[in-house]
């Protein structure tokens, strides 16, 4: 019989687990990418520790996703085929093992991404996966009974017929990688709908004085509760010449987006209420934020921010009010082209539950293309391979 052939267009996590999985269902498979290599993406989220999933129980682990008329039952299946205890041995099939960090974060024990990135597109090739580098998508013209692709390669031109593509190019965040988001072009010219892509996992401003700046630029702020509108995240702040970076306003984007006037609400000293705080300061008159450094072990940035949102306080009680409630009013994300990954996506109205899109039949799609996001810690690399695993499965089906 024979193979069926399929085209993958974009070769990062979601990319290359679909080629994975359609070439082990029996399917000739073709994986394609605008730059020189795979995976350029994914050794960048590497640089730092390659945070590949999270140990989170299944129901936690589904709550951190969200999007426009997010299908949380649908997602639950995607995760369900393919989940972080699959994702760790998929990995240790490849010769990474990895270990779970007190957060939850799984990483391999080198951390290092370029290890497992080699030893996957080994196994690919061996498999028999096509890798055709240096090719940009340009158009898609949908015929009886298979997909026709155009590339400019190079000055040139060159189309390939497919029984079915699988879609899987990213947002726009890193562009320099390939994840450019030329593609909602493309697929709106053939009456797909996406919804605007935004920065998620961003920072986001706010408008700092030069004087308060010099002192507190690049400085970190540890142990916070961070709210938005009600939403609470936990974790470290660092203050940018900007604003803020951190995962806790990555965890609040959606919520802060939202909002009319977004604005955060740090708890500088969450272990201790407000009356243990008072009660700490004891007989103090004066030089109140210099004793809550002595007696509360609040920091230097922190007492410079209250200062700059209050000024000075005359009371222990004014002053544990603020450091347990200190709202900073945010003025925007930061730009997409900085942004760990976006928001938005192609609209899950036009997308069936195999993730193949109604208006072109045999055309799936995968990864961040979809209108979904995930915070950092694992969720969103493990949201990439989940739907990738069910694109690739989903389009080689009947292969086996």
């Amino acid at each position: 019989m024979k193979k069926r052939r399929i085209a993958v267009v974009g070769a990062g996590p979601a990319g290359l687990r679909a080629a994975e999985v359609a070439t082990g269902l029996g399917a000739e498979v073709s994986l394609f990418d605008a730059k020189r290599s795979v995976g350029r993406k994914f050794l960048v989220a590497g640089k730092s520790g390659l945070n590949l999933t999270n140990s989170a129980a299944f129901e936690d682990f589904l709550g951190h996703y969200s999007g426009r008329d997010f299908p949380v039952e649908r997602w639950r299946q995607y995760l369900k085929a393919f989940d972080n205890y699959a994702l760790s041995d998929w990995a240790f099939s490849l010769g990474v093992e990895t270990f779970a960090a007190p957060n939850g974060k799984v990483f391999p024990f080198s951390k290092k991404a370029a290890p497992l990135l080699r030893a996957w597109v080994l196994r690919l090739r061996s498999a028999g996966v096509a890798f055709k580098m240096q090719h940009h998508w340009v158009g898609l013209e949908h015929r009886e009974g298979s997909v026709r692709l155009t590339f400019e390669v190079g000055a040139e031109r060159v189309e390939s017929d497919f029984d079915a593509v699988v879609l899987a190019m990213g947002g726009a965040s890193w562009p320099q990688t390939g994840s450019t988001g030329a593609w909602v072009s493309i697929l709106a010219a053939l009456g797909v709908e996406a919804v605007p892509l935004q920065s998620a996992n961003c920072g986001w401003e706010c408008d700092w004085s030069a004087e308060t700046l010099s002192q507190i630029e690049g400085n970190p702020l540890q142990n916070l509760e961070v709210y938005a509108n009600g939403q609470r995240a936990i974790g470290e702040l660092v203050v940018t010449r900007y604003g803020f970076e951190g995962p806790p306003l990555y965890a609040l984007g959606p919520e802060l987006r939202r909002m009319a006037s977004p604005a955060i609400e740090i708890d500088f000293k969450p272990t201790f209420t407000e009356a243990r705080l008072v009660a700490k300061m004891e007989s103090a008159r004066r030089d109140f934020f210099k004793e809550a450094g002595l007696r509360w072990k609040l920091n230097e940035t922190a007492c410079a921010i209250l200062q700059e949102r209050y000024g000075a306080f005359d009371n222990a009680l004014d002053l544990a009010r603020a450091a347990k409630r200190c709202r900073i009013p945010l003025t925007k994300p930061r730009p997409i082209a900085e942004a760990i990954s976006t928001a938005g996506g192609v609209a899950w109205s036009e997308l069936d539950a195999n993730l193949m899109l109604c208006r072109l039949p045999g055309v799936y799609c995968a990864g961040e293309m979809l209108d979904w996001e995930a915070p950092t810690g694992g969720f969103l690399m493990q949201g990439c391979f989940a739907t990738g695993d069910a694109a690739g499965r989903a389009a080689g089906k009947r292969c086996s």
